[in-house]
């Protein structure tokens, strides 16, 4: 009998990997730059799943796939790892950390609305409390960690930079829904690896756009930042997107989006043991509204 909290489980998982990627791959990208990172991460995260299909499927390239699971996988892909991630490093260099990463809470409503009218999935009235508070206990903490951390240096609100933290979220978003219809009952380690090539692809045609493959020449020769690439794909592209997508083919979406939202305060704790930051009253007390939010959606 098939455990009925996998899908939550999984989600969980994600967001705890996430958080451990995120500081993996902050240390790669302070060296060589964040778009060079993204490329870089997802060619080790296409290595791991190659080995990996091999071992367990006896298939290390996806080549099982139907044409039906390459062409949503791929609009995945280019969705979610390409557009969503650009938007996203783009809004923190224009808006900030602190109201790019609350902008990011918006991803778990933005998902609920998208799978209720891309697949029909409805929530029940817990399942939305449980995503308020969530979202909301997330928010809370971000701003209160964020205001802390974040230097003097002021960010103005623009249009221009709140259009590209909504693209950051909706790119996440529909990276989500995009995959839980391309899957068909795929395997999520396969599924991941499609979503990589296209990720990988649509980097390797920006990067000729914006002639940046000196840059990535250059960031190859530092072994520091590749190894905090590799250790980020491992925990990120590899680990955590194969457990998200195990998560949302297990159960709806937007519950599924609401609790791999919970990185920003699963990374507290890492910070506090790893970097001695110290943590207020708002961000506990939202940390823990976000808890009792995940519980809800356990029920």
């Amino acid at each position: 009998m098939s455990n009925p909290y996998t899908g939550q489980l999984a989600a969980l998982g994600a967001a705890g990997l996430w958080a451990f990627t995120a500081l993996s791959i902050e240390g790669a990208a302070r060296r060589i730059g964040s778009l060079t990172v993204n490329l870089v991460r997802l060619a080790f995260a296409f290595a791991f799943l190659a080995a990996v299909g091999l071992a367990f499927r006896g298939h290390p390239l996806p080549t099982d796939a139907t044409p039906h699971n390459w062409a949503w996988l791929t609009a995945s892909g280019l969705v979610g790892f390409t557009f969503g991630d650009l938007c996203l490093y783009r809004a923190y260099l224009v808006l900030g950390p602190r109201l790019s990463s609350l902008m990011m809470a918006l991803v778990p409503p933005m998902t609920a609305l998208a799978g209720w009218l891309a697949l029909g999935e409805t929530l029940a009235l817990r399942d939305l409390i449980g995503m308020t508070l969530t979202v909301t206990g997330i928010g809370w903490a971000i701003l209160d960690r964020t205001r802390r951390s974040e230097t003097r240096l002021e960010h103005r609100v623009t249009p221009a930079g709140v259009a590209l933290g909504f693209g950051g979220a909706l790119g996440q978003a529909g990276g989500l829904i995009l995959s839980k219809i391309g899957m068909a009952g795929y395997n999520a380690f396969a599924a991941t690896q499609v979503r990589v090539i296209a990720g990988f692809a649509g980097y390797s045609l920006l990067f000729f756009a914006l002639r940046w493959w000196p840059n990535v020449r250059a960031g190859l020769r530092d072994r520091t930042a590749l190894g905090f690439a590799a250790l980020g794909a491992f925990f990120g592209p590899f680990l955590a997107v194969s457990l998200s997508l195990i998560a949302i083919r297990e159960t709806a979406a937007g519950v599924a989006a609401s609790i791999m939202a919970l990185t920003p305060v699963l990374i507290i704790p890492l910070v506090v043991v790893l970097r001695g930051e110290r943590v207020g009253i708002g961000g506990v007390a939202g940390a823990l509204v976000a808890v009792a939010g995940v519980a809800l959606l356990f029920l």
